[in-house]
């Protein structure tokens, strides 16, 4: 009787190897790999960049001068379309950029360029021109500092001077005569009034186009995680001067 069963031809794999191996074998995972790695990083450069550009930057905290609210060493994420769909308001932490230090990076725009990169992620301490500091006067007010008070448009501001429970760190005897703020422009002061170069000398104060973004969360260490809130700043007594 015949035989019933179809025949089939069976394909036999290479000697010395198998059907598994011949398609999924290790050296050839770990080549495929290593050629398309080159790929994969440059992937990662461009939406690390654009990120970094045009959302939120990590920030590197480089000096005591926001302490204790910020530790040297703290990492702080920056959300930079803040000021591009609103205003600042009092109270908020910003990053700003010096002038003087914009005209010194396009003179070498690639290694600005690679430095500025790795401070926006995080890893590198940011450049020598960028600050970070509390917003305290808005434009149009008139500020005046007795004794190290704030006082906003004729009235001594509501934050706390002593260290124990509120955001500043320690109270300094600082004086300036009053002073109004130009348009478009904004007073900034560290939290560490004694130890904070800011609007009170050098700094002078922060035109808009100068702002990166508002500082929004703090990311690290992680045993202090937390958003960065605003003060309860009394509004109807510290308001802007018509």
């Amino acid at each position: 009787m015949a035989d019933a069963r179809p025949n089939i031809e069976r394909v036999e794999p290479p000697r010395g190897t198998s059907e598994a191996a011949s398609t999924h074998s290790p050296a050839r995972r770990v080549g495929g790999f290593i050629a398309e790695l080159p790929v994969l990083l440059l992937v990662a450069f461009v939406l690390a960049l654009l990120l970094r550009s045009f959302l939120v930057q990590a920030f590197y905290i480089p000096s005591e001068s926001m302490v204790p609210t910020l530790e040297i060493g703290d990492r702080v994420l920056v959300n930079r379309l803040a000021f591009r769909l609103g205003e600042p308001e009092r109270g908020e932490i910003v990053v700003f950029s010096d002038e003087a230090g914009a005209e010194h990076n396009a003179a070498n725009p690639l290694a600005s360029g690679l430095r500025s990169l790795a401070a926006g992620l995080g890893l590198a301490p940011p450049s020598e021109q960028d600050f970070i500091k509390r917003v305290i006067g808005l434009p149009g007010d008139t500020i005046e500092i007795i004794d190290g008070v704030v006082h906003i448009n004729g009235e001594p501001l509501p934050e706390s001077q002593a260290a124990d429970g509120g955001y500043l760190s320690g109270r300094d005897e600082s004086f300036m005569p009053a002073q109004r703020i130009p348009d478009d422009e904004y007073f900034v002061m560290g939290d560490n009034r004694p130890r904070s170069s800011d609007s009170r000398s050098l700094l002078g104060t922060i035109s808009r186009d100068q702002l990166i973004g508002r500082a929004f969360v703090l990311v690290w260490p992680f045993d202090r995680a937390s958003v960065l809130s605003v003060p309860d700043y009394d509004e109807t007594s510290a308001s802007t001067a018509d």
